[in-house]
């Protein structure tokens, strides 16, 4: 049988021999070794083959703005959320496709062809973000598969029209309504947001992905309220919980009673360091907070627990290069993941289980999607990926090869040679 793509001398992760990797069409046919060319070959050379990342949290339409934005002086979630407005006022949707294409392309040279973004739904930028998202999803469907979540980030009940704007939203191609029920004035209205967001999510058969309690008070309560109406209207295992930051800053008692009603709930849980380290106990006295949910405790019940990105260089995180490995690598120091066992964990995290928060089929075996990198020879192990840092030398995506990072890097199929 001949390939359409042949990848010999494949270190398979937690394996000793390398293998051979024989792809046809968008699917792993065989794994073995001595298996006949194909169309294309690549020889790895010895260096590690693992399954491609997932970015199950980040916000495409915010990517790149930070220059553009007065400095965030208080260093604040609350200063960058208003930092944001008067640029979100100036959108085109020409805008918000460019720099959501360009992000989407640093995913893929990073080895991250499968991604999850939350795009604001308000009265101050209307659908204007989240059409021109949709146009790079479209645009870059060849190197990557997105996932748009409409996301009332202004919130709901204290931003009259938003409502109807997610209804909207929905029906133009969002695949996933998201929610920021801590952004409401009164608990009340806090539970009015999670609610409406519930039956959407019901109505139009989308799952949930929240960001909840991103904040250090240990008062909030938005995740406790998300959970129980979650085994209320029966929607276990359907709602995704991101940030949940102030569940680090409450007391042992109420952390515990309200990770039960997490695990009742069977909520997945996303985690986001690299922003959230930033943002976070900012203004405590030492010793300080450090912004992070409770990872461990979180995986110790088996819950889903992933990591995203979350934000690429913009009003609330300057930095951010859309490398999965970076971001795994920060949440293995937050974490504190250090054995070779939890360095596993670091490596799900932006792996196979952000594939899960997505609902995606992950694997690297045979009748798996052909979706995975090919690391340099020097690399042979993933702990070795994350001390190196350095991307994939090939990135594939459904059995192409859609980017390498070689003496000439080369992506393939760009979706930034866009026309309006």
């Amino acid at each position: 049988m001949e390939y359409d793509l042949l990848v010999r001398n494949a270190q398979l992760p937690g394996t000793e021999t390398p293998v051979d990797i024989g792809v046809v069409g968008a699917r792993i046919e065989r794994i073995g070794t001595g298996l006949p060319d194909g169309d294309r070959v690549v020889d790895a050379g010895g260096g590690l083959v693992a399954g491609g990342f997932v970015d199950c949290h980040v916000h495409l339409d915010k990517a790149l703005i930070a220059d553009s934005l007065p400095v965030n002086e208080s260093g604040t979630l609350e200063e960058a959320i208003e930092s944001i407005h008067s640029r979100k006022r100036g959108y085109t949707v020409r805008d918000v496709r460019e720099r959501a294409a360009q992000a989407i392309e640093m995913h893929v040279r990073n080895g991250c062809t499968r991604i999850r973004t939350h795009v604001d739904v308000d009265t101050i930028g209307g659908l204007t973000p989240l059409k021109g998202v949709l146009e790079a999803r479209e645009a870059c469907a060849a190197i990557a598969d997105v996932q748009v979540v409409a996301f009332p980030q202004e919130g709901i009940v204290r931003d009259p029209g938003t409502a109807d704007l997610l209804e909207e939203a929905l029906e133009h191609g969002s695949d996933a309504i998201g929610g920021m029920p801590d952004n409401e004035r009164t608990d009340e209205d806090t539970r009015a947001h999670i609610d409406h967001c519930l039956a959407l999510a019901q109505r139009h058969d989308v799952p949930v992905d929240m960001h909840v309690d991103e904040t250090d008070d240990p008062t909030a309560r938005s995740l406790e309220t998300l959970a129980s109406r979650v085994i209320e209207t029966e929607l276990e295992s359907s709602v995704t919980a991101g940030h949940t930051c102030a569940l680090a800053a409450y007391d042992e008692t109420h952390a515990h009673r309200v990770i039960d009603l997490l695990v009742e709930a069977d909520i997945r849980m996303v985690t986001n360091p690299p922003t959230n380290l930033l943002l976070q106990g900012r203004h405590d006295q030492h010793p300080k907070r450090r912004g992070l949910t409770r990872v461990d405790q979180l995986r110790e019940t088996g819950l889903t627990v992933a990591a995203g990105q979350d934000c690429i260089q913009d009003g609330f995180y300057p930095y951010g290069r859309a490398s999965m490995i970076e971001t795994a690598l920060v949440t293995a120091h937050a974490a504190h993941l250090q054995t070779p066992a939890e360095r596993a964990v670091a490596w799900s995290a932006v792996t196979d289980s952000a594939a899960a928060v997505m609902e995606l089929e992950y694997g690297l075996s045979a009748g798996s999607l052909a979706t995975f990198n090919v690391f340099e020879p020097a690399v042979t192990t993933r702990t070795d990926v994350l001390r190196a840092g350095s991307p994939p030398r090939q990135v594939v995506h459904e059995g192409r090869i859609v980017a390498e990072n070689t003496s000439s890097s080369t992506l393939y199929a760009s979706g930034s040679a866009m026309s309006d």
